[in-house]
């Protein structure tokens, strides 16, 4: 059985998300968390949550054993991406895009 967890418009951009995601993808979730706690990346740390919270949703809503789990998918997506300018010479201004991410964790496992 698959069960997915959410974490909505997490600052820190897809892309830094992605290299993490990949690292982490068709591992068993002890492994994965293992891995991500000694990562230097600041997206480690979110996507350890986001995993602990797909863990914690397939234990209490479907019953699933929580030392079987494996994560079957890790996706970043875009969220919504805050304008913001930069000062520079001359009066002039530079374009700076803080983006944000969507991180969406599916686990799968085995039923009790």
């Amino acid at each position: 059985m698959e069960v997915r967890a959410l974490a909505t418009d997490q600052p820190v951009s897809p892309r830094k998300v992605r290299l993490v995601l990949q690292l982490v993808r068709g591992r068993p979730v002890e492994e994965a968390l293992a891995m991500l706690e000694f990562m230097p990346q600041r997206s480690a740390r979110i996507v350890a949550t986001t995993i602990k919270s797909a863990v914690a949703n397939a234990e209490n809503n479907y019953e699933l054993n929580p030392d079987g789990l494996v994560i079957k998918s890790a996706i970043a997506g875009d969220a919504r991406t805050l304008k913001r300018f930069r000062p520079r010479s001359r009066g002039r201004t530079s374009p700076q895009l803080k983006r944000r991410s969507h991180i969406e964790i599916i686990v799968e496992g085995e039923v009790f």
